[in-house]
């Protein structure tokens, strides 16, 4: 009975310590960051209580830049927005200035645009999931995403000579027009391209250990999606049909027969599998356009908006005038406002110009999916594992270059 009595009075003497939740500084320089960012979290052991995304570290003033020069300077600065599909942003730009201008391109210049915006957004996807298997372990098939994506660029290297920041769109038209040999180029690419992805695909969703990462992890409900302004594949992946070259067409996606994959878990293996179905789709948009480009000029006949052609400049003096002006003051759009939005490889990629009547945009604003889509990684990972914060980032996909504008 003494001991019982001596034995309660020690529990009764004991202090129970409250135990601070630690925390967790990921980045901004961390090789599972997917990104120049950093990730401020706090655990209660494994469990991730609270989340915050620090951007700001690329940081490249792109909308001021805009702003400080002609219209048309502004193309190598949108390649830098998203360096992993520069020639969606290339697009993006040179649509909202054609739409302030009042000016419409030629055919061929439309379905060589949509060419080369669906290679990249390929590239854009191999890239995204070579990362997420690189960082979960899977080397091996992050090197069959990466022959693949170098495959895709081939297209867009073929088409304008560069690979990452190609510059290759232009406001009323493109830089150049493609060689005789293109169309047999870019399906021998896409073939290379679909044989590397079943590889890769093969070897990640037959494997136990990557499913279970990804299966069930980083959920969100589509409500919560929508409440945040999220789009493409992360919103797509909770069952919302959202795509801007179905619902908002553009250049000749109206004529093009793709399907719009949508998943229903909106967990990491419903984006990843996506994003897989998007790169197929992509391909057969790709082969469309091949079958139907038109023959014809890639720009508009106009020198208000486009350079005219150098032999007629070196013999002709209405053309050196009317370069020495496009060159000098750019062109020049009526005083107004537009938005134009294309799907981006993330989502909606939307750029507002204002003009006031001169050859420089008052004010240039770019919508990028990244920065939308980047702030609803908290409430995916809050109530998981540590370990869940590496495919929940992956899948998002952030982009410093579209964050840090």
């Amino acid at each position: 009975m003494a001991e019982q009595t001596a034995q309660a009075q020690g529990e009764a003497d004991l202090i129970e310590i409250p135990v601070e939740p630690f925390e967790m500084k990921m980045g901004p320089s961390h090789p599972a960051t997917h990104g120049t960012v950093r990730l401020n979290l706090k655990l209660d052991g494994e469990t991730v209580l609270s989340a915050e995304v620090e951007v700001g570290y690329l940081h490249r003033g792109f909308e001021k830049e805009c702003e400080s020069g002609l219209y048309y300077q502004a193309f190598p600065y949108t390649d830098r927005l998203n360096y992993v599909s520069p020639m969606i942003n290339n697009v993006g730009y040179a649509l909202a200035c054609e739409k302030l201008l009042g000016i419409d391109v030629p055919d061929r210049c439309k379905y060589l645009r949509v060419i080369a915006s669906e290679a990249s957004r390929i590239g854009d996807h191999l890239t995204c999931l070579g990362a997420c298997a690189l960082e979960l372990g899977a080397f091996t098939a992050f090197l069959y995403a990466v022959e693949a994506r170098e495959s895709a660029w081939d297209i867009l290297d073929s088409m304008c000579g560069a690979r990452v920041t190609c510059n290759y769109v232009r406001i009323g038209g493109l830089s150049g027009d493609v060689e005789p040999e293109f169309p047999s180029l870019v399906r021998q690419k896409l073939a290379d391209v679909a044989r590397l992805q079943k590889d890769f695909e093969d070897l990640l969703l037959a494997n136990p250990i990557f499913r279970e990462r990804m299966e069930g992890t980083g959920h969100l409900s589509r409500e919560e999606l929508i409440a945040l302004g999220v789009t493409g594949p992360l919103l797509r992946a909770s069952g919302v049909p959202y795509d801007l070259r179905r619902v908002q067409p553009y250049l000749v996606y109206d004529r093009l027969d793709f399907d719009v994959p949508v998943g229903e878990a909106s967990d990491n293996m419903d984006r990843f599998l996506i994003r897989c179905e998007e790169i197929r789709q992509s391909a057969r948009m790709i082969e469309q356009c091949l079958v139907d480009l038109p023959s014809g000029p890639v720009d508009v006949d106009d020198t208000r908006f486009r350079l005219p052609p150098k032999g007629r400049v070196f013999n002709r003096m209405e053309e050196l005038i009317a370069q020495f002006k496009l060159v000098t003051e750019g062109p020049v759009p009526p005083v107004g406002e537009v938005y134009q939005a294309v799907e981006g490889g993330n989502g909606e990629l939307g750029f507002y110009l204002v003009s006031d009547g001169t050859g420089k945009p008052y004010k240039c604003r770019a919508r990028s999916p990244s920065f939308s889509n980047t702030q609803s990684m908290p409430r995916m990972v809050v109530g998981g594992m540590l370990a869940d914060v590496i495919p929940t980032f992956d899948m998002i996909n952030m982009i410093g270059g579209e964050c840090d504008r």
